[in-house]
């Protein structure tokens, strides 16, 4: 395909849960796929101490980071050092200058990043909409293409429920104890929307490899392929209006017609 996506994240694992099966799509379709992330997620969940011998949890999300990468077929990965928990208010500037310099030195065809509820209203992944936004809006008539991840409500209730069925009996029913109707509770309308049921496969086997994010307790550890083809098959997205150049998202998705 020759075009280079961007993609800009807070955490290791938002990669392949938000999009997962896009970015694998684009790199089996040829495309120069690298990822941003801004942080080593150093402040998230366990769910097995012994993943974490030595409390480092930064170091070993880092790792589970560059797994999914190869899983995905990623080209590149970035991963930044600013501190989880506070993406949305520290180094403001810092971070502006370091997606504008990625951006710049990539040339992507098109980026992609969180909306501005942030999936589920996360407070780092709604700094990471700002800061994205405030650096591609810099660059003006040479801004790529701006894409926000987007997620139908009860989605995710679809997939604790599909869990349920096969037996899991969850601690709380939750996501990293985020209810699932959170996700999706204020997401904008998609405009476009890209089929990955081929490609399910792989975002499940990159979700698996954010071991500490994806321990037994939680249901993606517990839906088979069927089930997340069925559920997750169908990736959303809402392109910014800040850039009408052709991308390469358009190419291999469709538009989301209004009713």
């Amino acid at each position: 395909m020759g075009s280079t996506v961007l993609a800009v994240f807070a955490h290791p694992d938002d990669e392949s849960l938000a999009c997962g099966g896009t970015l694998a799509r684009l790199a089996d379709a040829g495309a120069h796929v690298v990822l941003l992330c801004a942080s080593r997620g150093e402040n998230g969940s366990i769910s097995d101490p012994a993943l974490v011998p030595d409390g480092d949890l930064g170091t070993v999300r880092a790792s589970e980071l560059r797994e999914a990468a190869k899983v995905l077929g990623l080209a590149e990965v970035i991963l930044l050092d600013h501190p989880d928990g506070n993406l949305r208010w520290a180094h403001h500037h810092q971070l502006h200058i370091q997606i504008v310099t990625t951006i710049k030195r990539c040339r992507p065809d098109a980026i992609i990043t969180f909306a501005e509820d942030g999936l589920y209203w996360h407070l780092d992944h709604i700094g990471i909409h700002e800061r994205t936004y405030s650096a591609v809006e810099s660059l003006g008539a040479a801004a790529p293409p701006l894409y926000y991840v987007t997620m139908p409500q009860g989605v995710m209730r679809e997939v604790v429920g599909a869990a349920i069925a096969k037996g899991w009996t969850p601690p709380d029913s939750s996501f990293w104890g985020i209810a699932p109707d959170a996700f999706g509770d204020a997401a904008g309308t998609p405009t476009l929307m890209v089929d990955v049921r081929e490609w399910i496969p792989r975002k499940l086997a990159a979700l698996r490899c954010h071991r500490t994010q994806m321990g037994p307790s939680n249901p993606f550890a517990r839906i088979d392929h069927v089930e997340a083809r069925r559920w997750l098959g169908i990736e959303h997205f809402r392109r910014a209006s800040i850039s009408p150049a052709d991308s390469v998202l358009e190419r291999i998705g469709q538009p989301v017609v209004s009713s």
